[in-house]
């Protein structure tokens, strides 16, 4: 059978075929280490954000021409400079996850290469993305952009670390994969939308002058197909009798951050963007629904796939 990457992670060139490839560990740790990492640059860059600490350092890749601009070294400048100094560490690290695959290549699976290359080249574009920020003065369609980039980078992290688990499927997921998958999708563009809203600070001028309120109307009609996205998720979850505990787990995970996504919603509407730990929480949440998703979906895939 056609190798798939949704099929049991085993190292084939062994003698024992039920043993996982040393480097394959290697390669799994480091794919979930970067995968924090940019949950965490995202909650950073959001906290950039809301601080209007964006343009803080005034020149890219330095920061008033020096590596750590100490005497410049404020709260909005740290910000800058800490989700800079994430971003390159998360760049390193995609650059030994792309090359540690290609040189374990002949005991790991055979998708593995390429797919760490992509994400190679999703995080170099986020940093050219990221360059472009400073260079065009926070342009909204850039920034926009910027985000949108790197929850793909964080989803493909996601997927690489999902099919490398150690996991035997119990074959009765059925339909949830795509249910799983049409939620993930769901998440993501309403994240965009999110990040439109923020990006064009389309809520404070709707409140300030009744500008902009339709970007911000539509971020909260589009709550509604990615949510009872979700909902049928867990719902069908649950209801699926002898489904792999993972699956549960995550499918309870999901229901909790889509509950919580929508207290801090309410909560930041109401407040008008006033709290910005709130604001940037209410992101990372999103953020990690969408991990969420895109875990469930890839077991669910996988359990298709046992045989």
């Amino acid at each position: 059978m056609t190798e798939s990457i949704f099929q049991p992670t085993i190292n084939t060139t062994h003698k024992s075929t039920s043993k996982i490839s040393q480097p394959q560990i290697w390669i799994r740790r480091l794919v979930w280490k970067i995968a924090i990492a940019t949950l965490l640059l995202m909650a950073v860059g959001s906290a950039t954000r809301v601080m209007n600490a964006g343009l803080a350092c005034p020149d890219w890749p330095l920061c008033y021409g020096q590596l750590v601009p100490t005497k410049q070294m404020t709260l909005q400048v740290f910000l800058e400079w800490f989700h800079r100094l994430d971003a390159a560490l998360i760049g390193v690290s995609a650059i030994a996850l792309s090359g540690l695959s290609w040189w374990y290549r002949k005991v790991l699976p055979r998708w593995l290469p390429w797919a760490s290359t992509f994400a190679l080249f999703l995080i170099v574009f986020q940093g050219i993305l990221g360059g472009l920020t400073v260079t065009q003065l926070l342009r909204f369609d850039i920034v926009t952009a910027h985000l949108g980039t790197a929850l793909l980078f964080f989803s493909t992290l996601i997927v690489i670390g999902t099919a490398l688990l150690p996991y035997q499927g119990t074959r009765v997921a059925g339909k949830l994969s795509q249910i799983g998958l049409g939620a993930a999708v769901l998440v993501y563009l309403q994240s965009i939308i999110g990040g439109l809203v923020g990006s064009r600070w389309a809520l404070h001028q709707c409140f300030a002058g009744s500008q902009l309120c339709n970007v911000m109307n539509a971020h909260i009609v589009g709550v509604v197909p990615p949510t009872l996205a979700t909902i049928t998720v867990v719902w069908f979850a649950w209801k699926t009798p002898g489904l792999h505990k993972y699956l549960r787990v995550l499918a309870n995970f999901a229901a909790a951050l889509v509950g919580l996504q929508i207290l801090l919603g309410i909560a930041t509407f109401k407040l008008h963007l006033q709290v910005e730990p709130l604001t940037v929480t209410h992101q990372a949440v999103g953020a990690s629904l969408l991990g969420v998703l895109v875990a469930f979906t890839v077991l669910a895939m996988r359990d298709q796939a046992t045989t």
